[in-house]
């Protein structure tokens, strides 16, 4: 509920939001006074907090007084520490409901899409130039460039253009084990990913991830849509880059026969991502993606929310939603997997929130991880995926990723993703290809602030737009940008750097 310049979310919270700058001396809530100068998207005590007394939020903990804080203070790090351990009522599959289809109204949706022969459906129609190694990171850049430079895309309108995707990784690992099955998984779901019409893969030779060894285990036979070559056993950098411009010429044609054509909303897998969130974050942007995900998953599609640390401590509100317990565990192993991965690494969970997140009124991870799942909805969760696993079930569902952005993106993407909705208060310049990527801003001032970054504009809800409306909005772009419509980040050219696998372990 509004009350002039703050925000209460819930009946049973201790703070309430300021949604505009406020002066010290402020009145809010009838005799309530701020104490200091509260920024926008921040805290203030709503009554009487003791210390060690849990702060609560949207009516979650959100943390505990580390002293007593009095009505009409500022609620932020000075006061508020994560605290000891509480427990979670997880209630496995306690608010799950069977799938739900179209309501009274809705009506089947589509857009026009490119279907491939293995029957997946694609938003985008590029051809992808993928590096097995760092070690051929350049020459990936460099057979783009030459095409390119060539001017030969002209004459193929249907083509979006070439992707190269360069990464840090592909040697100095071992050659089984985790770290090894996380970059293979990603390797082959970008190399059969539906955006891409045909990829060509390029090695070094002598690297640990064997393009051979890739081609093997997920049966790959190299044709029209799939080429790899070796710098090292055609001869060097002047003729693998040479090799590489022939190779991708042959591809244009056969890339180009396929056509748009209308293809159910079923068909879109969406990667629901926020970063450099705010306090507005699970107010306004959040909800809002979770209210059209939930549309899509009406529809027949499917939504990925990922970022396990971005979870912790709002985890079970997913364990409830979960279809069965057997799925509801595979959150709670997740979050006990990152508690012991963190603390080997000497970190924490509260590690995150950033500082960024921090300046926009978010305090600790339990605060800002109950804005993060909201992006996911209401919808029944389905299942549970390893990172860049292929995602094999319809509805909403979620993938274990780290919350660094451009490595949680290529994880979903990597499991099938074809378009993507990015939430953000801060203002995250990120882009992704082969997927369009939608950005969403939380708040009207960032909005206004970077107009060539940002696609939507959801501070309004704060002024009175209801989340329904803005959830249907971004719907309606959801369809409009499958379809063929350029982001902002696409047309700033945004996507050729953003290809982060996850590396996990050892640099040997």
């Amino acid at each position: 509920m509004t009350i002039g310049r703050i925000l209460r979310l819930n009946a049973a919270d201790n703070v309430v939001v300021a949604i505009a700058d406020l002066p010290a001396g402020s009145a809010v809530e009838g005799a309530i006074v701020t104490h200091a100068r509260v920024p926008r998207g921040h805290k203030i005590a709503a009554q009487p907090i003791p210390m060690g007394e849990p702060i609560r939020k949207f009516g979650q903990i959100i943390g505990f007084a580390s002293t007593a804080i009095e009505p009409g203070e500022w609620v932020h790090e000075k006061n508020v520490t994560m605290g000891e351990d509480f427990e979670r009522d997880y209630a496995f599959a306690a608010d799950a409901r069977p799938i739900e289809g179209l309501r009274a109204g809705e009506v089947p949706a589509f857009f026009d899409g490119f279907r491939r022969a293995d029957g997946r459906a694609g938003t985008r129609n590029y051809i992808g130039i993928l590096s097995s190694v760092n070690c051929s990171a350049t020459v990936v850049d460099y057979v783009a460039d030459e095409i390119m430079r060539s001017g030969i895309l002209a004459d193929y309108p249907d083509i979006d253009g070439i992707v190269p995707l360069p990464h840090g990784q592909g040697c100095g690992m071992a050659g089984k084990g985790e770290a090894f099955d996380v970059l293979a998984r990603t390797q082959w779901g970008y190399a059969s990913h539906p955006n891409f019409a045909a990829v060509l893969l390029v090695g070094l030779g002598c690297e640990v991830f064997q393009i051979p060894r890739m081609k093997d285990t997920y049966h790959i036979a190299e044709g029209d849509h799939f080429q790899s070559l070796t710098i090292q056993e055609i001869g060097g950098t002047r003729k693998a880059v040479e090799a590489g411009v022939a190779r991708i010429k042959e591809m244009l044609p056969f890339a180009a026969r396929t056509k748009r054509q209308p293809i159910p909303a079923s068909e879109l897998s969406l990667a629901l991502q926020c970063g450099g969130s705010d306090g507005y974050s699970g107010l306004t942007a959040n909800p809002a993606l979770g209210v059209a995900a939930d549309m899509l998953v009406r529809q027949g599609g499917t939504a990925i929310l990922s970022e396990t640390p971005e979870i912790y401590g709002a985890e079970h509100l997913l364990t409830r939603r979960a279809e069965s317990a057997e799925v509801g565990q595979k959150i709670v192993d997740l979050i006990h997997w990152w508690e012991d991965y963190t603390a080997k690494n000497g970190g924490e969970m509260n590690n995150n929130p950033s500082p960024g997140n921090k300046a926009g009124g978010l305090t600790t991870i339990l605060e800002k991880s109950l804005g993060a799942v909201a992006k996911g909805g209401n919808s029944t969760l389905r299942g549970v995926y390893r990172y860049a696993e292929r995602i094999d079930r319809k509805g909403f569902v979620y993938m274990d990723t780290p919350g660094y952005d451009p490595v949680a993106a290529t994880g979903q993407v990597a499991g099938g993703a074809n378009i993507l909705c990015f939430t953000t208060g801060r203002g995250s310049a990120y882009g992704c290809k082969p997927v369009p990527s939608i950005k969403l801003a939380t708040n009207s001032e960032l909005y206004a602030r970077m107009p060539d970054d940002m696609d939507i504009n959801c501070g309004d809800i704060v002024t009175g737009v209801s989340l329904e409306d803005k959830g249907r909005q971004i719907f309606d772009e959801i369809l409009a940008v499958a379809s063929g419509k350029q982001t902002k980040s696409e047309e700033l050219g945004y996507g050729r750097n953003e290809f982060v696998p996850w590396q996990i372990g050892a640099v040997m």
